[in-house]
């Protein structure tokens, strides 16, 4: 099958086939704006294996995160602060050291399924 064939079997032949839907659905789309930036931040491999470590450990902190994902210390630092900035994680200092922690149970949900899901394959 060609791709052209592919993109006219994939679309509708008709402009509007349950407008009650559209009215119901249309308004509601908006709900789902600033998301992206969270799938945005959870994008880039280096900070979704940070997000991973911190489902398998409740907290890290950032010499570690960067032994794990084999970097150094001020790029762990980078992405972990991104992640917090992004709401996804969180941190605490103690002395010297500073300690991060996925934000809420929410994150470490959205990983663990995405996980699962890129492993159903």
């Amino acid at each position: 099958m060609n791709r052209i064939n592919k993109t006219v079997e994939d679309s509708c032949e008709v402009f509007v086939y349950d407008e009650e839907k559209i009215e119901t659905i249309k308004p509601r789309v908006g709900e789902v704006e600033g998301v992206e930036l969270l799938f945005k931040a959870l994008s880039d491999a280096t900070r979704l294996k940070i997000a991973y470590a911190l489902t398998l450990e409740e907290e890290l902190c950032v010499c570690d995160v960067a032994a794990i994902i084999g970097s150094t210390t001020a790029t762990a630092s980078h992405h972990l602060r991104l992640l917090r900035n992004m709401g996804l994680a969180k941190y605490r200092k103690k002395g010297k050291m500073v300690f991060y922690s996925l934000e809420d149970e929410h994150v470490h949900q959205l990983v663990s399924i995405a996980l699962i899901h890129s492993q159903e394959g």
